[in-house]
C-alpha cells in the first residue's frame, strides 16, 4: 500500500553561524504513530517512519513472537488515520488462540521501558542459539559498513535515519530497510527477509545504531550469526549475543571495530 505520507519532508528553516542568518530549507524525517492490532486489538503504538509499514509489521509480529512465520498472519490492512496509521492483522486460528491466552496471562504495562514489551518476563526471554560456520577477513566489516552508508538513500537526504541491512560476501547489501527508530529498522528488515527460505547465517546484521539487548534479540530469531553495528553495545547485549551464539562486532568506523563475542568468525590472524 502506498501511504500518503512521506518518511522525509522538506521544511523552511533559518540558518545562523558567525553572526549571520539565512532562509533556506532541511530534509527532515518524518514520524508518525502507528499502532498494531492483532484480531481487533490493539497491542502497542509506535513512533515509526511511514514506509514499508507491511515489512515492520511482519518483522515486529515475528520478533515478538506472536506470529513464527509469515503464514500465521491469515491478512493484513494499513488504514490511514489524521493522527497515524494503523496496521490490523489477523491471526490464523492456532496463533490467534495462543495470542488471546498470552494477553489474558500478562499483569499488565510495568513501565520497564522496552517499547512492546508488557512485563520484565517477555524483556529477558530467552532467544534460540545460533550457528554459522561463516568465516570473514576484517576488511569485509569495513567494506560491509561503507555499503551500507552507500545504500541509506533516505538518510542521505534527512540525515537523522536509522538503518539495518542485511549484507552477504560477495553480493553486497541485499536488503535495507531504514526508520527513525534503530528497533523499527530492524523489525523492518527481518520483515522483508521473512519471505525467503535461504539461510541468514550466511551473511551479516548491519545497524547504524547501538547496540542494546533487544537487538541482539531480533538478530538471533532472524538466525543471523554476526551483528556489526556502527556504535558500541550494553554489557547485556554483549552477554546475550555471548550466550546465543552471535558474534558481536560493535564501534565499526573506517578501517577500526572491536569485537565483543565468538571472534573465531572473524579471521583476526589477517590483522
Amino acid at each position: 500500500m502506498t501511504l500518503h505520507v512521506s518518511p522525509v519532508i522538506r521544511l523552511p528553516r533559518m540558518s545562523v553561524a558567525r553572526d549571520a542568518s539565512f532562509p533556506g530549507e532541511r530534509v527532515v524525517p518524518e514520524e508518525t504513530p502507528v499502532a498494531l492490532t492483532y484480531n481487533g486489538s490493539t497491542h502497542a503504538v509506535m513512533m515509526a517512519s511511514p514506509s514499508d509499514l507491511e515489512d515492520f509489521a511482519i518483522g515486529f509480529s515475528l520478533s515478538e513472537g506472536i506470529i513464527h512465520e509469515p503464514a500465521d498472519l491469515l491478512s493484513m490492512e494499513i488504514v490511514e488515520h489524521d493522527l497515524g496509521c494503523e496496521i490490523r492483522m489477523w491471526l490464523s486460528d492456532r496463533r490467534g488462540s495462543s495470542y488471546q491466552m498470552r494477553r489474558r496471562a500478562l499483569a499488565g504495562p510495568v513501565g520497564c521501558g522496552l517499547c512492546g514489551v508488557e512485563s520484565l518476563a517477555e524483556a529477558t526471554r530467552p532467544v534460540k542459539t545460533v550457528t554459522g560456520s561463516l568465516r570473514l577477513p576484517p576488511g569485509a566489516v569495513s567494506t560491509a559498513m561503507s555499503d551500507l552508508s552507500d545504500a541509506q538513500r533516505l538518510n542521505r537526504e534527512a540525515r537523522a535515519i536509522h538503518a539495518a541491512a542485511y549484507w552477504r560476501p560477495g553480493e553486497g547489501v541485499i536488503a535495507i530497510r531504514e526508520d527513525v527508530g534503530r528497533h523499527n529498522a530492524l523489525d523492518k528488515l527481518a520483515g522483508a527477509l521473512a519471505g525467503s527460505s535461504e539461510p541468514r547465517s550466511d551473511g551479516l546484521v548491519l545497524l547504524t545504531s547501538r547496540v542494546s539487548v533487544e537487538m541482539v534479540q531480533k538478530t538471533a530469531r532472524m538466525g543471523a550469526a554476526i551483528l556489526v553495528a556502527v556504535s558500541a553495545p550494553t554489557a547485556l547485549a554483549v552477554r546475550v549475543a555471548d550466550s546465543c551464539g552471535i558474534t558481536l562486532v560493535a564501534v565499526a568506523r573506517g578501517d577500526a571495530f572491536e569485537v565483543f563475542t565468538h571472534p573465531e568468525r572473524i579471521d583476526l590472524r589477517l590483522v
